[in-house]
């Protein structure tokens, strides 16, 4: 039996133990993504009454953007150009009389700063500010057409109804 304990101390004692070691990152790109609403593609500010054309119309589209961030971001929006045209007359409205509301949507995005009165620009404005990311989050838009009669003489003989026109870009950016 010592034999065996003696032999054991040996073949223990020549055996030697190595290591090698291993750098692990994980590596983070960020990524945002802003999808619209596909059932709210076209949004119509309809003017029908008197009333309209005096106070303004609205249309609320509930949960419009859907949001995924892999850290803080902004949205903004931006008109394709400074004026919303009738091609047919060649008439314009200003792009800057169009206002833009964004509140939470029914999945709201923890600690976000939303714009409650953005005049449309051809220059990129901020609607949304969150220093937090979020997965599948939504911002509804409210857009707002100008009252106190502003579009009164723009409507166009023959037109019926007489539309203006313009593409609006939402981004969204990393902070």
């Amino acid at each position: 039996m010592k034999k065996i304990i003696i032999a054991s101390f040996l073949v223990l004692g020549l055996v030697k133990v190595s290591a090698q070691n291993v750098t692990l990152n994980v590596r983070l790109q960020p990524i945002q993504t802003l999808v619209v609403n596909n059932a709210q593609k076209v949004v119509n500010l309809d003017y029908v009454t008197k009333d309209d054309y005096k106070n303004g119309v609205s249309s609320t589209n509930t949960d419009h953007l859907n949001i995924y961030s892999t850290g803080g971001f902004q949205v903004k929006v931006k008109s394709a150009t400074s004026a919303l045209n009738n091609t047919a007359s060649g008439k314009n409205i200003e792009a800057n009389s169009i206002g833009i509301k964004a509140t939470a949507g029914s999945d709201a995005i923890t600690g976000a700063q939303y714009s409650q009165n953005v005049k449309l620009s051809a220059t990129e404005t901020t609607l949304v500010t969150s220093t937090t990311g979020g997965v599948d989050k939504k911002i509804s838009i409210e857009y707002q057409g100008a009252g106190a009669d502003a579009y009164l003489n723009n409507y166009v003989a023959g037109q019926n109804p007489t539309v203006y026109t313009t593409e609006l870009t939402y981004t969204i950016v990393s902070q």
